[in-house]
């Protein structure tokens, strides 16, 4: 496995090209299974996660051809009575969100359990129970067994807004006989990609970006084209990088009007970046002080569902915050185990108390050490790799198999902007 060697302290600075919304990719991929003629997704990132989510629906039977390295065309005329390899199902999450498709188009799935982050428990009750309204039944024997003679539209009320489970629904929903409606429906923006990528494929899907969709089904669904818009994490990540070494960067075709929500909370930061079209601006110098409450009270970023501040970015808004003046509390409310690594960068120097699992206040500025860390998962790895850049020394992070997953070249993009890393072989 290799590592990440990071000289740190350098002033990052130049333009960068974000890639495509990882957490979009790997439903739109999903969502071509959903139909027997040609589709076409442009912008898809080269990253380790994709290039799984492509392996399981090569088994299954889809042709992808590559028009251009980041534009595929995929064709599943018929999809072959196989069961997905457990191995590949176990390196990521979103294989799950083959139920739905293939439900939808065939009547059955045998699907291994699906793996992802460790990050704390990830329920998948919300797939199920949306799935059984339209008639899926279920049942798990060491993999989950999946099967439906037809599926019929429902009224549904899902008990939390999982992003994964609406996907999943919806994928569902547009191949069944009548009108779905789906109450407390995720609204992120890699949900309405997947919903105006259907819909351009034939599916009648309505209400897009609230919390309540309306599906008419239809019998089939034809070609369809999108270009999938910039990873929002990834933009942030860059922004994260250029604050803690006091850079000044562009990032090009940034897709900012999903960042409002993130550009308040970086204000409780005392940051700013402003807009050219659609490139993102992040000038040098700036305020870095934490803001207060009315009355002094101290000040907390916290995640919520769409259009909520994103779980995310909480890795690296934790390592931004660190250099900054004052305090501030982050309070992680979907995962139990995302906020353990601040012990890593607590190690490097960092004043940062971890309260209880979902929440922990950030004293501000720290000057930090470099170390020899390991990425415990995607955006905490990411989160160090940013703390390495900021910190004084040689740091070195091992493991980046996970950084890889979600960010496609990170350390050629980064270099680019004149950091100093470089990807070596791990000799241990």
């Amino acid at each position: 496995m290799p590592k990440f060697v990071i000289q740190g302290g350098v002033p990052l600075n130049g333009t960068v090209v974000p890639s495509g919304n990882k957490n979009a990719a790997l439903p739109l991929l999903a969502a071509c299974l959903l139909s027997s003629e040609p589709v076409v997704l442009d912008n898809v990132p080269r990253i380790k996660d994709v290039f799984t989510m492509r392996a399981l629906m090569e088994q299954l039977g889809t042709v992808v051809e590559e028009l251009t390295p980041h534009k595929w065309r995929f064709t599943t005329r018929e999809l072959k009575d196989v069961q997905p390899d457990p191995a590949l199902c176990q390196k990521i999450r979103a294989s799950i969100l083959l139920a739905g498709p293939l439900v939808a188009r065939r009547g059955y799935l045998d699907l291994p359990s699906p793996g992802g982050d460790v990050i704390g428990r990830r329920r998948i009750d919300t797939h199920l129970l949306g799935l059984n309204a339209l008639g899926v039944n279920f049942s798990y024997e060491g993999c989950f067994r999946f099967t439906a003679d037809s599926l019929t539209g429902a009224e549904m009320l899902l008990d939390e807004a999982s992003v994964t489970a609406t996907e999943n629904i919806v994928m569902a929903a547009v191949l069944a006989k009548g009108q779905t409606v789906i109450r407390n429906a995720a609204s992120e923006p890699h949900v309405q990609q997947l919903c105006q990528f259907l819909n351009n494929m034939g599916a009648k899907i309505s209400g897009i970006g609230s919390n309540m969709l309306t599906i008419e089904g239809v019998e089939k669904l034809g070609a369809g084209m999108l270009r999938i818009e910039a990873d929002y994490l990834e933009v942030i990540s860059f922004v994260g990088a250029a604050l803690v070494t006091n850079g000044s960067i562009r990032i090009k075709n940034a897709d900012a009007h999903v960042l409002d929500m993130v550009s308040l909370m970086y204000k409780r930061l005392g940051v700013e970046w402003h807009l050219d079209g659609d490139d993102l601006i992040v000038p040098a110098n700036q305020k870095m002080t934490i803001g207060t409450d009315f009355g002094g009270a101290i000040t907390k970023i916290e995640d919520a569902p769409w259009p909520g501040f994103p779980a995310d970015l909480l890795s690296t808004t934790i390592v931004v915050a660190t250099q900054c003046e004052g305090s501030i509390l982050f309070h992680e409310k979907m995962f139990e185990s995302r906020l353990f690594f601040t012990d890593k960068l607590n190690s490097m120097g960092a004043r940062i108390v971890l309260c209880d699992p979902h929440r922990c206040i950030v004293q501000g500025p720290a000057k930090l050490q470099s170390a020899v860390l390991e990425s415990p998962d995607i955006r905490a790895g990411m989160a160090l790799l940013i703390a390495a850049l900021a910190a004084e020394g040689e740091s070195v992070i091992k493991n980046i198999g996970q950084i890889d997953r979600g960010y496609e070249r990170v350390e050629e993009k980064l270099r680019a902007l004149g950091a100093k890393i470089e990807r070596i072989a791990d000799d241990d």
